[in-house]
């Protein structure tokens, strides 16, 4: 059965449900999440010194998704369902895509901010969201924590996502602003979000 979606108003206050299809082919602004998994690692130099990096959780969309298939996205994304909030519906969609749990993370997902953004795609679908940016950081005595960068993310759900590892945060950010293309149209935006509220 197709998931209906939060409309909601200007001010994100819901004005009914649709369903997830009707929803883009309409562009009805509707309540979604995105959440960014972050951890703090320390890495060995080429000098020989050993510092802490800051990574982030990111993925390929997998090539079946309905739009923005391919590109490159932050760790999770997607929308509570009708009769759902948001502290739930994180919850349960990290585990789904990523397979990371609660007890994976230092604390609980902390919401960062939300904006609103409208993107056309050439299938005729549109993404016009009321976005809430999460924010959670890895354990470093989770079953993740020694995953390498660049390793693939063993908890990916491929219906989800072709790819799915850690990557240096500095060079995400550079890479989205000089290649956008290859970017989820919300990636940007969010990630300045998130960026707002972590300690590096």
């Amino acid at each position: 059965m197709e998931d209906r979606l939060i409309l909601v108003n200007e001010n994100d206050e819901q004005t009914g449900s649709c369903g997830k299809l009707e929803t883009h082919e309409k562009a009805l602004l509707h309540r979604a999440f995105s959440i960014f998994i972050f951890r703090r690692i320390l890495v060995d130099e080429p000098d020989g010194s050993r510092n802490w990096h800051t990574q982030l959780l990111v993925q390929k969309r997998a090539a079946n998704k309905y739009h923005s298939a391919g590109l490159i996205a932050n760790s999770c994304c997607s929308h509570p369902r009708d009769g759902e909030g948001l502290e739930e519906a994180t919850v349960r969609r990290l585990a789904e895509e990523t397979g990371i749990r609660t007890a994976d993370l230092e604390g609980p997902l902390q919401e960062a901010g939300a904006f609103k953004y409208k993107a056309e795609f050439d299938n005729g679908l549109t993404e016009y969201e009321f976005d809430h940016v999460f924010v959670g950081w890895l354990e470093g005595q989770s079953a993740f924590a020694n995953v390498k960068a660049g390793d693939d993310w063993p908890g990916r759900n491929p219906e989800e996502a072709q790819e799915m590892t850690f990557v240096e945060l500095d060079n995400v950010r550079r890479d989205a602003l000089l290649n956008p293309s290859d970017y989820a149209a919300w990636f940007t935006p969010a990630l300045l979000i998130a960026m707002d509220i972590i300690q590096i």
